[in-house]
């Protein structure tokens, strides 16, 4: 006979599934675009977990398109190359032997390692870059800063070409120049966001490795219109590396993203917890669609 601390663990993860419907329902053709970096793409086990996420929303339906980032491992090989970076207002200055070196890293190393752990999960996942396709086009976002490059072009039929045939679009935010076919690293929050714009997703999850977005008093905010995030920033609340995925946030609704989610990527299960339960994860900022039920925190 089965121990009846066992069979309640089952009737929970039971009651668990039938609740998750309506989201499962309300997602189902859905385009998620999930920016995946920060601590755990170190981490053998972190990275297991979100591929399974990741295969699991495909398979519930859901679109799923990956970008990630890679900055503790550019730093890394660019450590051992002996090349020095040079920072200029909190940015990496990435000259021509810097750019070399990122796009090795985002387009092979991390992207391939996601790619795998996605395929090992049951899913089937395939890496481009930005440059694929051309689908990422980018002119300088600084002079100051070299091949630092901002989106100014998308074409991404390529990805729905993907998603359309199953499989899941990994993102190396490694972009070509708008002129005489340069390569730009492309900060990996605006990539993302560049591409959930495009693409009118129905969601963009920022996966960082903060909870969300806090109040002056260190409370996660786990909703908020545009004009509070505007004012937050405004008013110092909002600030150092937040800031840049709060401006992501906006700009990838101003372009017809329904929602943006800022959350902590290091939780287990982060991205099923926001899509599939009342009370989500993270910050949701969105204009005016309003959630199945509002958060219970």
């Amino acid at each position: 006979m089965r121990p009846q601390s066992m069979n309640r663990d089952w009737i929970a993860t039971a009651r668990t599934l039938s609740e998750a419907l309506p989201y499962l329902q309300r997602y189902t053709g859905a385009v998620v675009v999930v920016k995946f970096g920060g601590n755990a793409m170190g981490d053998e086990k972190a990275m297991a977990d979100f591929a399974r996420d990741i295969v699991l929303m495909r398979q519930v339906g859901m679109n799923p398109v990956v970008v990630h980032g890679g900055g503790p491992m550019i730093n890394e090989l660019l450590a051992r190359l002996g090349i020095k970076s040079d920072w200029v207002r909190g940015k990496r200055v990435t000259d021509q032997a810097t750019v070399e070196v990122v796009e090795m890293v985002l387009s092979g190393l991390v992207n391939k390692r996601i790619v795998q752990a996605i395929n090992d999960q049951g899913g089937r996942a395939v890496g481009i870059s930005g440059k694929d396709d051309d689908m990422m086009v980018c002119e300088p976002d600084d002079p100051e800063l070299g091949f630092v490059g901002k989106p100014v072009e998308m074409n991404v039929q390529v990805l729905r070409d993907l998603y359309n045939a199953g499989i899941i679009p990994v993102v190396a935010p490694v972009a070509t120049g708008i002129n005489d076919n340069e390569t730009f690293n492309v900060n990996g929050d605006t990539a993302a966001g560049a591409i959930a714009g495009a693409l009118k997703a129905d969601r963009l999850l920022l996966l960082t490795d903060v909870a969300g977005v806090k109040n002056p008093a260190g409370e996660v905010v786990t909703q908020m219109s545009p004009d509070e995030v505007r004012g937050m920033i405004a008013d110092g609340t909002i600030a150092g590396g937040m800031i840049p995925k709060a401006e992501t946030a906006l700009k990838a609704l101003e372009e017809g993203v329904r929602a943006v989610v800022i959350l902590d990527g290091r939780v287990p299960n982060a991205c099923l917890l926001e899509l599939f339960t009342d009370h989500g994860a993270g910050s949701l900022i969105r204009s005016t669609e309003p959630r199945l039920k509002p958060r219970t925190r």
